[in-house]
């Protein structure tokens, strides 16, 4: 099919839509990494605690996952965006007007800010539902771009701290949402072929299948080692590099924006060449670029360098496994998007916090990135085991679809 018949295939109002909520909200969501520096330095915390503080609306976000898999499916992704998008404005402008304090509150905050990481789990379904098979990579793809928010995070969010406070970029934050969520309530639209409301048991009937699982571990170390690098390399080129706030800013950009630039090339690929080899790829970049970023830990060139090549695996990765998702889920894709979604944030609480604990204990991050890096080969093992099977039963009635 041409580009006009990808056009036509779906509605493209949404899919805008659903990319503006998702990368607004990842903005938000892991806003507390570029000012993680600056607030841990006003509040005193330690590495363990930076760590922490990073990783609690990951954390978070993975759990509300759930939450908004059911709630998409029960009133409609379009509401459930609303909703979302208000909370997550209301949380900010309380955390601007009363000032955050002590560590407790930016707990408190990050909790709040799970809600706009939760948006994975609607804007997903939103558009999934609206294009065939032959265009679920491409289309969750470009929707998952929205990823692309951790840039402005990393940008903007260091200056603007630099200048007004790390304080007042809470509420700074608040004027593109409301924008953004005026436009998603204009644009976005459920499908016409939204699911019937099902039992709360019916909702995790997927959770018996063993291919559910699956899916939960690729997500966990693809979508887990983005977010959780995302939000953590703030801290780490400052911590080993002495970088300021605003150069370890540019640099987590440089990351992030390569991971989030690749994301739809990744749906793509899959679509083009099957999702299950693209992951095994990924896979195997992944880990080796981890592992060399713990090796050369005193060369700021090198350890940058490594990054974005990990970040550019990871980024293909989340595209290419949420091209598998809708092939074996479709009629349950606002839950597994949720359950997948759910797993790719505790993935990324695991890397995060790890990584801050790892610091503490031994001195070094290395560890944390070893042992991540182990588990990528761990999901490599897993996937050259099903992947044969999944080409066989997956593609009975899905055609044109690449497993």
């Amino acid at each position: 099919m041409t580009k006009s018949d990808f056009l036509r295939s779906g509605h493209t109002p949404t899919l805008i839509a659903s990319f503006l909520y998702f990368d607004l909200a990842f903005m938000v969501w892991v806003i507390l990494g570029p000012l993680a520096p600056l607030i841990a330095q006003d509040l005193g915390l330690n590495a363990a605690q930076k760590g922490l503080m990073v990783a609690t609306p990951t954390l978070a976000g993975a759990v509300l996952r759930i939450v908004n898999g059911l709630l998409g499916d029960r009133i409609g992704c379009k509401k459930a965006g609303a909703i979302n998008q208000i909370v997550v404005i209301a949380g900010l402008l309380t955390a601007w007007a009363a000032g955050v304090h002590s560590f407790l509150g930016v707990i408190a905050l990050g909790v709040v800010l799970g809600f706009a990481g939760a948006s994975f789990a609607i804007a997903l379904p939103l558009v999934s539902r609206w294009y065939p098979p032959e265009h679920q990579g491409k289309a969750m793809g470009i929707a998952g771009m929205g990823n692309s928010g951790t840039v402005l995070a990393a940008l903007f969010a260091p200056v603007l701290a630099k200048a007004f406070g790390w304080n007042e970029v809470f509420g700074l934050a608040c004027v593109p949402l409301a924008l953004v969520l005026c436009l998603y309530l204009v644009m976005a639209k459920d499908a016409p072929n939204k699911p019937a409301p099902k039992s709360l048991t019916e909702y995790f009937a997927p959770l018996k299948t063993p291919d559910a699982w699956y899916l939960m571990l690729f997500y966990s170390v693809t979508f887990g080692g983005f977010v959780g690098l995302a939000a953590s390399l703030s801290i780490y080129f400052t911590d080993m590099f002495g970088l300021t706030a605003v150069q370890a800013g540019y640099a987590t950009a440089a990351c992030v924006f390569a991971g989030s630039l690749v994301r739809p090339i990744g749906g793509a690929l899959a679509d083009a060449i099957g999702g299950a080899k693209t992951v095994s790829i990924v896979y195997c970049v992944a880990a080796a670029a981890l592992v060399g970023i713990a090796m050369v830990s005193t060369s700021f060139s090198a350890s940058l360098g490594l990054f974005i090549v990990a970040m550019l695996a990871l980024g293909c990765g989340n595209g290419a496994v949420f091209q598998l998702v809708p092939q074996r889920f479709g009629k349950e894709i606002g839950v597994v998007t949720g359950l997948v979604g759910m797993a790719g944030g505790v993935g990324g609480f695991y890397l995060a916090s790890s990584l801050g604990f790892a610091k503490q204990v031994t001195g070094s991050f290395a560890p944390g990135f070893l042992i991540f890096a182990g588990l990528a080969l761990v999901a490599l093992a897993v996937m050259t085991v099903v992947k044969t099977r999944w080409r066989i039963d997956w593609t009975a009635g899905l055609e044109g679809a690449r497993i």
